[in-house]
């Protein structure tokens, strides 16, 4: 009896000790990720960048607590605990992913117009439809239109982009049916669905969130393939790395140069999340550069948030904490970048 209570007992502490360990909980933890030399994603007339040093990709990682993991965070300012409704809100991991996918996209097709633009080469941005972000419980489209899909016409009506969706629609009564045609998983569909009362607002419409789905069209051929990296936060740098490659002007000489921030379609750099935790990447990748939105703080976000600290003061504060010697760069446009990278190539 003796023989079997040590067995269970010294089975019992192998398995608090693995679930420790190992035990998924039902939250998560943000940490900084990596930094990818933008090489390897990008091809200008077909042809890969061949040059020393590296313009870098930073990401932030995300892994799923455990017991260890969860007791360690609490003793890292850089590993940051998140609730899945705060990471994902209320979308499934398919459909979080799918919009990873979707940002990411919108980003690379900015990323291009704006080099194309800054290095005086032709492109055409392309309208493809309008893209599904979000379907209301009660609208008629729920469990026929997937978000993902891309609408390309209502009762037969294309639009030049999503405010002429719009404007169509306002022009139909409460009730009135209407023939909407899509592209699920690349197959052309039609369905149909009726005009409702979207819900808090005095409009009317099909209850669905959407956003233009565009391309870009280039004369010199730029591919972009960012593998399983989602999100908009790589776009400034997509930007930089098409337009050394399509100008052949030597900006970084040699060196490893990092960064993060959205870029639109006008070249504004855009805040994201996580920078503190892409600084700590930037850094153990051997950057000197790191390019850092310098998004406005307006009165209005000081009243919805009162402490709120823009990305390029949060990335200051990082790189003050790691006692890095990488130099903190503020950009506001895509233009801030490249001048700085002409007057200090050192």
């Amino acid at each position: 009896m003796k023989r079997w209570q040590k067995i269970a007992s010294g089975l019992l502490a192998f398995l608090l000790v693995a679930a420790f360990f190992l035990l998924p909980l039902p939250i998560y933890i943000e940490q900084p990720g990596s930094a990818e030399p933008l090489r390897e994603f990008v091809t200008v007339n077909h042809k890969h960048d061949q040059q020393k040093g590296a313009y870098m990709l930073v990401t932030v990682g995300i892994a799923q607590a455990t017991p260890f993991r969860w007791l360690t965070a609490h003793f890292d300012s850089f590993h940051e605990l998140v609730s899945r409704e705060d990471l994902m809100g209320d979308q499934d991991s398919a459909v979080y992913d799918q919009m990873q996918k979707y940002y990411m996209q919108s980003s690379i097709n900015n990323a291009i117009a704006q080099a194309y633009h800054a290095a005086g080469k032709d492109y055409q941005i392309q309208f493809k439809g309008i893209y599904v972000m979000d379907i209301l419980q009660h609208s008629n489209l729920a469990g026929k239109v997937a978000i993902g899909d891309t609408i390309t016409a209502i009762d037969g009506h294309q639009f030049t982009n999503n405010q002429g969706f719009m404007d169509y629609l306002k022009q139909k009564s409460l009730g009135t049916q209407v023939k909407v045609s899509y592209q699920h998983q690349q197959q052309a569909k039609t369905t149909t669905a009726k005009i409702i009362k979207l819900l808090d607002t005095n409009r009317h419409g099909l209850g669905i969130t959407l956003t233009d789905r565009t391309s870009v069209k280039t004369t010199i051929p730029v591919k972009i393939d960012a593998g399983d990296i989602g999100g908009p936060s790589a776009g400034m740098m997509f930007s930089l790395q098409i337009y050394e490659q399509l100008t052949g002007n030597q900006l970084r000489h040699g060196r490893k140069i990092a960064g993060t921030g959205t870029i639109a379609e006008d070249g504004t750099v855009g805040a994201i999340g996580g920078i503190d935790k892409k600084v700590v990447a930037a850094d153990a990748a051997g950057a000197t550069i790191f390019f850092a939105p310098d998004d406005p703080v307006t009165k209005a976000i000081k009243k919805v948030e009162p402490n709120y600290i823009n990305n390029y003061q949060t990335a200051k504060q990082a790189a003050a904490k790691i006692k890095t010697k990488m130099k903190i760069v503020p950009v506001k446009k895509f233009s801030d970048v490249i001048k700085y990278l002409e007057t200090h190539p050192n």
